[in-house]
């Protein structure tokens, strides 16, 4: 399915979810109970966002320290983004998914799924590799033959 057809139908039927939750909610536990409910998730999920967030920063600048690549710590920044939105959303059904990415274990499964699908369409179509004559060591690394010569040599 299209990427821009799931979306167009997440636009449709996520806030007719979050309207028959709240009017659920509200039918059960008052409409003052309801909307204080809403800012309750809202100012929790702000809390620990920040908090999982500034966890995240310092990961990323000790790997960043130690002259490593922080790319899971990137991508569950973008996570911990999507979620602060998520969060700040009025409604239960989008805090349940926020709250769900607040889950370390939850996140970083998400964040190295992400990885790998980002990385298979780089492979695919940026990579893509003529049958040549290189030749293949031991550790998997393919080595190309060619020449190469300065400017002031011409």
């Amino acid at each position: 399915m299209p990427i821009f057809s799931v979306l167009f139908l997440l636009l449709l039927t996520v806030p007719v979810i979050e309207i028959f939750l709240l009017i659920k909610v509200g039918s059960s536990i008052g409409a003052g109970y309801t909307i204080l409910l809403v800012f309750g998730t809202a100012i929790l999920g702000a809390y620990l966002l920040r908090k999982q967030g500034l966890s995240t920063l310092a990961r990323a600048q000790q790997h960043l320290g130690n002259q490593q690549i922080p790319a899971m710590e990137m991508i569950e920044g973008l996570i911990l983004l999507l979620t602060g939105a998520l969060l700040l959303t009025p409604g239960f059904f989008t805090d349940a998914f926020g709250f769900l990415c607040l889950i370390p274990a939850v996140r970083q499964i998400l964040a190295k799924k992400l990885i790998k699908q980002f990385t298979v369409i780089q492979a695919g179509n940026t990579f893509t590799q003529p049958h040549s004559t290189n030749s293949e060591t031991k550790s998997g690394t393919h080595t190309i033959e060619g020449q190469f010569w300065k400017d002031e040599d011409k």
